[in-house]
Order: C-alpha cells, then sequence, then structure tokens
C-alpha cells in the first residue's frame, strides 16, 4: 500500500504590521532610550503595549466585577 505524501507545513501566519506616526519629540526620547538600552525601537514599543494592556485590561476587568457585584440580584434574575 502506497502513502500518499502530505502537502508541506504552512508558515506561521503572520499578523499584518502596524504602522504609526509618533510626533517627533516622542521618537527623540524612543531613539535614545533604545541607544541607551542596546535595544530596538520596537522592541521597547511592544514591551511599553504590552504592559499598557495588561493594564487596562485589569482596570476594565476590575470595573466590570464591580458593577457585576452591585447587580448580581438584577443579572440573576435576568438569567431565571
Amino acid at each position: 500500500m502506497s502513502q500518499i505524501p502530505l502537502p508541506p507545513a504552512l508558515p506561521p501566519a503572520v499578523p499584518p504590521a502596524l504602522s504609526l506616526q509618533l510626533p517627533s519629540d516622542l521618537r527623540h526620547r524612543l531613539d535614545d532610550l533604545a541607544d541607551a538600552t542596546g535595544r530596538l525601537p520596537e522592541d521597547i514599543v511592544v514591551d511599553a503595549v504590552e504592559q499598557l494592556l495588561a493594564r487596562e485590561s485589569a482596570a476594565v476587568r476590575g470595573v466590570a466585577e464591580l458593577l457585576a457585584g452591585a447587580h448580581a440580584e438584577l443579572l440573576r434574575r435576568l438569567g431565571e
């Protein structure tokens, strides 16, 4: 019995690039930090976005939990 060859594996999906214009003073500060730390500006931006998303997500989650607690009885009755 011969085996059917498998198709080659697909490369991992690459998300589309995000392009943004930074004000020149912010770009200079980013470049200075990159030079001082030996990192790429893009890596610093990715780290900053990850930190912002974690902080904002936690804040939104906290508010949602407060609202759910404050309106637990109403939510329970709506679920009946």
